[in-house]
């Protein structure tokens, strides 16, 4: 629960809690409210009708925002050779192999938001499964985190590419930009999302595919948008 500050009170008093707002205009009455000292995140919650126990109704992907997040994410590669030279001059800010595994294991080392890796590399990252997959730092094909083109995949992680995937309550939460971004910047941020969101739709999925859509800032109530 959110503690109910006095900005937070504010903020209340401009929205409708029983109304479905369109994404516009419920950014545009986010633009209004009162500022954080820091520069919030909009943060985008999508309730799915899957059941993500079942393989065939998962919907997970990445999609590159137009605007970026406004966070520069760090990157670390696992890759040898030809590939690490590669991944330095991409702009990775760690590259290594082997002697990077007790670093993470037993010094607890996460100053890094995404690791990328070469396939050949993955037996070697496998041995951290226990250690990354809890934190969602696990590299996957799916999300373009497993490759042989460390060059694209760096580029689309530092201009902006986000993961999104269900939880165990067939929700997807992710941030989608900056406060400071402007209510136009992140419309086009988050019709990118959804856009992508139901072109992931399973087959296997029945009925209403999107149960409920809400966005709210970090330290702001959420607003149920308008999304069939």
């Amino acid at each position: 629960m959110k503690k109910m500050t006095k900005n937070y009170a504010e903020s209340m008093k401009l929205v409708d809690q029983n109304k479905e707002y369109e994404s516009k205009e419920a950014l545009e009455i986010i633009e209004k409210m009162p500022k954080a000292k820091f520069d919030e995140t909009l943060e985008l919650h999508v309730k799915l009708g899957v059941d993500s126990k079942h393989a065939d109704q998962q919907v997970r992907g990445t999609v590159v925002l137009p605007h970026g997040t406004g966070k520069t994410l760090r990157v670390l590669v696992f890759a040898k050779g030809p590939k690490a030279e590669e991944a330095e001059k991409a702009g990775a800010d760690f590259v290594g192999a082997e002697e990077l595994i007790p670093k993470i294991q037993n010094d607890n080392w996460f100053e890094y938001d995404v690791i990328v890796a070469t396939p050949d590399m993955m037996g070697v990252v496998g041995r951290l499964g226990k250690v990354l997959g809890p934190k969602g730092l696990m590299p996957n094909p799916k999300s373009g985190t497993v490759t042989m083109d460390v060059t694209k995949a760096i580029q689309e992680i530092k201009s902006g590419k986000v993961e999104y995937r269900l939880d165990k309550n067939n929700i997807i939460h992710l941030g989608f930009g900056k406060v400071s971004f402007g209510a136009e910047k992140l419309l086009e941020n988050y019709e990118t999302i959804i856009n992508a969101i139901i072109k992931a739709k399973p087959a296997a999925a029945k009925g209403q595919y999107i149960r409920s859509v809400s966005m709210s800032k970090t330290m702001g109530p959420g607003l149920y948008i308008n999304q069939k």
